[in-house]
């Protein structure tokens, strides 16, 4: 899998985001998007993600050297971030049977395997807006990184988890998304330790 940018940029009204931005993300490699706040770490993961479209310049999306159609972008996409809310009238039980409608699951594990895989199996028929904050982001993650999809992006993964929360991100990671395009967005370096290539948002900010 390959993401191509190409001199893109992004700008809502007239304050540009970022611009001139190349780069090519590919798998099965694990990149970091870092930056201060408001440098545009979510935007262009937002970009990435086919959610919006780039302002100038070009996103393409590549499959096996194809170029894909952008309509079907997002069946290669699990994701997880902060703008992203889970359905709190459902138990987690019942929303990774919702979420399974859309996407494939990895080695089509039951919703109770990966419920059990996140220590979460004695509260699966708890309603999520029970749920503590940490618990919540688990099942974030998961919905991101148990869909059979070739990219995994990650805004802020680890927020509001404790010690053990952060072990089990980092053995979802090494399990699961070793043959994978992984992109993290984050300024904490715990997040994105497991990544070799960083790309710094300062470098395409616009004063």
């Amino acid at each position: 899998m390959r993401i191509s940018l190409s001199d893109a940029g992004k700008r809502f009204n007239r304050d540009w985001v970022f611009r001139h931005l190349s780069y090519a993300f590919e798998s099965p490699h694990k990149y970091a998007i870092t930056g201060p706040n408001g440098s545009g770490k979510s935007t262009l993961l937002q970009l990435l993600a086919g959610a919006i479209d780039a302002s100038e310049g070009k996103v393409e999306w590549w499959l096996t050297g194809k170029k894909m159609d952008d309509a079907n972008v997002y069946k290669q996409i699990g994701i997880a971030a902060p703008y992203l809310e889970l359905v709190e009238e459902m138990t987690a039980l019942e929303f990774l049977e919702f979420h399974r409608n859309f996407k494939p699951i990895i080695n089509n594990y039951s919703s109770a395997a990966i419920l059990q895989r996140l220590s979460l199996e004695k509260a699966g028929s708890k309603q999520i807006r029970y749920y503590s904050s940490g618990m919540r982001q688990r099942i974030k993650l998961a919905q991101a990184i148990f869909s059979d999809t070739q990219i995994v992006l990650l805004d802020e993964p680890c927020t509001n988890l404790d010690e053990p929360g952060y072990e089990l991100y980092y053995s979802l990671i090494e399990e699961y998304c070793n043959n994978r395009l992984v992109i993290v967005s984050s300024n904490e370096k715990l997040e994105y330790s497991f990544c070799k290539d960083i790309l710094n948002m300062n470098s395409f900010k616009v004063l």
